[in-house]
């Protein structure tokens, strides 16, 4: 489930967001899936079984947005939490709040899963040890 969302998405707007979940995963190795639509009365309770329901949940981290509602959730697994820290998630929502605020859903999530694949990025392997050492 990289991009689950409503039909109020053109086509390059899903095309959008599923490229910035896939620069997310390149980055980070973690997996991150996006729902955009309508949640629940209880949007974070919601967040937390859309992301209990993914194949991979430990690795993962899922963003839940209602623009209606202007709810915005981050859930992330246990092993996405050892890579991408609540300050890193906040400063990552901050940024797709503002976006919103100027009336630009779409690319308000694509500048934050961007950015939380950027913050949990996997550090470069400088030396490697090779069969001859």
């Amino acid at each position: 489930m990289p991009v689950l969302a409503g039909d109020d998405l053109t086509p390059a707007d899903a095309k959008r967001l599923r490229r910035a979940v896939e620069i997310a995963e390149e980055a980070s190795g973690l997996r991150f899936a996006l729902y955009l639509g309508g949640a629940e009365d209880d949007a974070r309770a919601d967040a937390l079984r859309l992301h209990g329901s993914l194949e991979d949940a430990a690795s993962t981290v899922l963003v839940l947005c209602d623009p209606d509602l202007r709810v915005l959730e981050i859930v992330t697994g246990t092993t996405a939490r050892r890579a991408l820290s609540d300050r890193d998630c906040a400063l990552a929502a901050a940024s797709m709040r503002s976006s919103f605020v100027a009336g630009d859903i779409v690319g308000g999530l694509s500048h934050g899963i961007t950015q939380m694949g950027e913050a949990a990025r996997r550090p470069t392997t400088l030396h490697a040890r090779t069969e001859d050492d």
